[in-house]
């Protein structure tokens, strides 16, 4: 799995980020914010994988295309007299009212055992129309302390443990998660790192949301709804409608104007059914880096368990 974590200090008594790796994450997001408003296209960077590994998409905050939808009551486009206007906070929370039995079955994670993933990956280039498919098994160490064998556009990556000042953000372990605050705006605004609503703060809380809910981890139920509501409280958050269906589920999708990733969910039962990304590669032309090839990938977690070994699927 790629975009997983990111070390930050959270709370008191939790390890996390130095206030000069997270002034640097800051300003990060400070030079996307003013590129995109002046019309140019960030170049993109990366900080060390294992110390930060959600990162990449840090990198891909940008303008995300998108479009106000209008649904029916049984979730389908409009093609009938009768409507029904749904918002994007409205989705957000039909999506935490879902969320509250999300997983049950799932068992709390050891921190000596392995999350599996198994996740479904549709790439489809802007230019050419191409469309790529894959499938990536992953077996992520619950702790860090033991190594991780992780599978990313089809390639085997094996990750060593964390080191010894190195943790994970969001966590992993179910006992830091279970110390989150359930109360969405004390959650809205340790996602804005306790700063006022602006246009950077909140692009910060969404994409701190967005990393929360994507994983692999097992979240308790009351976090991962307070999530999604504490996101449904973002002014400029927005309906975007690129992807008809998803694993073969007719989807509608929740943004912010400034970040280019996307929750998508079931239009009917308001299932979380994952993330769609705006991306690009880099190519040095005439001396200097520009970004070519874009593409939206849409990833859809198609399974996790809490297992004892890499290589374990149940």
């Amino acid at each position: 799995m790629d975009e997983l974590t990111q070390v930050r200090d959270w709370d008191p008594g939790t390890e996390g980020l130095s206030d000069r790796a997270r002034a640097a994450a800051r300003a990060r997001l400070e030079t996307a914010v003013a590129e995109e408003s002046r019309g140019r296209t960030a170049r993109t960077g990366g900080l060390n994988r294992r110390l930060v590994l959600r990162t990449a998409l840090a990198g891909a905050v940008a303008a995300g295309a998108g479009v106000t939808v209008v649904v029916t009551r049984d979730g389908a486009p409009h093609r009938t007299a009768q409507l029904h206007t749904v918002s994007a906070a409205e989705v957000l929370r039909r999506a935490a009212d879902r969320s509250r039995t999300a997983n049950r079955d799932l068992p709390v994670p050891r921190d000596d055992q392995y999350f599996y993933t198994r996740t479904y990956v549709v790439q489809t280039y802007l230019k050419g129309g191409r469309t790529r498919t894959w499938t990536d098994e992953s077996w992520m160490s619950v702790d860090g302390s033991k190594p991780s064998l992780r599978q990313e556009n089809g390639k085997i990556h094996h990750d060593p443990p964390l080191g010894k000042h190195e943790v994970r953000w969001p966590p992993t372990v179910y006992s830091k998660l279970l110390r989150m605050p359930t109360d969405p705006d004390k959650l809205l605004n340790q996602f804005r790192l306790g700063m006022k609503s602006s246009l950077l703060n909140d692009t910060q809380a969404f994409f701190e949301g967005c990393m929360l809910l994507e994983g692999p981890r097992v979240l308790p139920p009351a976090l991962q709804a307070a999530a999604f509501e504490a996101l449904s409280k973002l002014p400029r958050i927005r309906l975007d409608y690129h992807d008809a269906t998803v694993a073969g589920r007719g989807a509608v999708g929740v943004s912010h104007p400034k970040a280019a990733f996307t929750f998508l969910f079931d239009r009917k039962t308001y299932d979380y059914l994952g993330l769609r990304t705006k991306g690009s590669s880099a190519k040095k032309v005439n001396g200097e880096w520009k970004q070519v090839n874009y593409y939206w990938r849409t990833t859809t977690l198609e399974d996790i368990q809490v297992v004892d070994r890499i290589g374990q699927h149940h």
